[in-house]
């Protein structure tokens, strides 16, 4: 099959607009054990053809090569999931398998470097934008898929494009980021739960201890030699929070804000509370071009976002161009007899608005 040109697309949009996309990730545990993993989409540089997908047990797939044929890597899928894929089905950026396992991707410029590939090992040979397919379709555990990590090359199928990183969460709330550098598959236990892009997750987490002085409420009064200083108001505690749309910032603003959070009884709770957060991290159409700039005809870079609540099994997820949230109940799906099937997230783009009456 040759690559399509959507792909094309794709690859063409991560290697000119690198620097405008603004993933943030985030998990929240409730107080009755549920796990929340969820996510914005941010791209700038276009808008995604986003389509949720439902793929069944025993279907066929096979990765993406870079002469453009789906002559790579082939697998049958042991394990039903439900996602989010962007351009193709096969693209899938963050989604859940019927075991629980969930797994995302998120973009990670410069910082990563993945083995060339090598024609002869193409059998073995997977599309890092197929990786999330691939982890849901057969595995059941983060373990699982470190033991298998190295049955597989994951390659760029195109070269000028980026590198991306993944989140892996398991139901009981285990969380590990993959990164590849000089070609070797990096796991990182990632206790904090936030994730976005570049540099790597260790240097992330080092670079929270430079806000080591926050803390929520309030600060002060302090007494400043002879006058006494004060706060204008509250949250004072949480002054030199970073409030830019870089990576880095994004990381320790959603470290803060997760952490901070007022843990919720329940899941569905927790997911509310999730998109909560998540808003603080929409991103206007214009804030990551400079003035003058010509800019896509989208209502927001952030075209999406996701929330899973691992426990019950269901998926959520809002539009920019639709804020009403939808849900998808992966436990009313039969795995073994539904068929391969994507649709567009929004049935029409356009804001659900409810009419008040007044009588």
């Amino acid at each position: 099959m040759k690559k399509s040109l959507f792909f094309i697309t794709l690859a063409t949009c991560i290697a000119l607009t690198q620097s405008a996309n603004a993933c943030t990730g985030i998990t929240l545990k409730s107080k009755d054990g549920a796990t929340i993993v969820a996510r914005t989409m941010d791209w700038s540089g276009s808008e995604n053809n986003s389509m949720y997908v439902v793929v069944p047990r025993g279907h066929n797939a096979q990765s993406l090569l870079p002469d453009g044929t789906m002559d790579g890597l082939s697998y049958t899928t042991l394990y039903g999931y439900t996602g989010i894929s962007v351009q193709q089905p096969e693209f899938v950026i963050d989604g859940t398998n019927e075991a629980g396992l969930s797994a995302a991707l998120f973009y990670f410029p410069r910082y990563g470097k993945y083995q060339a590939y090598n024609e002869a090992n193409k059998d073995i040979s997977l599309a890092d934008f197929q990786v999330v397919s691939w982890i849901l379709s057969r595995f059941s555990s983060i373990d699982q898929v470190k033991a298998a990590i190295n049955d597989v090359r994951i390659i760029n199928v195109d070269p000028t494009a980026g590198t991306v990183h993944w989140r892996i969460t398991e139901p009981s709330g285990r969380q590990v980021v993959l990164e590849i550098v000089d070609g070797r598959p990096n796991f990182y236990e990632n206790e904090v739960g936030v994730l976005t892009n570049a540099p790597g997750f260790p240097w992330q987490m080092t670079n929270l201890n430079n806000y080591v002085n926050l803390h929520p409420g309030g600060a002060g009064p302090t007494k400043f030699g002879p006058i006494e200083l004060r706060s204008f108001g509250s949250g004072s505690g949480f002054l030199g929070l970073p409030g830019d749309f870089t990576p880095p910032s994004r990381f320790v603003r959603a470290a803060f804000l997760k952490t901070y959070s007022l843990q919720q009884d329940n899941a569905y709770n927790t997911t509310q509370q999730a998109f909560h957060i998540l808003n603080n991290f929409d991103v206007p159409l214009g804030a990551e071009f400079a003035v003058g700039a010509t800019t896509p005809d989208m209502p927001s870079a952030t075209q999406w976002t996701i929330a899973t609540d691992l426990q019950n099994m269901v998926i959520y997820y809002h539009t920019m161009y639709n804020r009403t949230i939808r849900s998808i109940d992966m436990k009313s799906i039969d795995f073994t007899t539904v068929p391969f099937q994507y649709h567009a997230l929004d049935d029409a783009k356009r804001q659900t608005i409810v009419p008040v009456k007044i009588d």
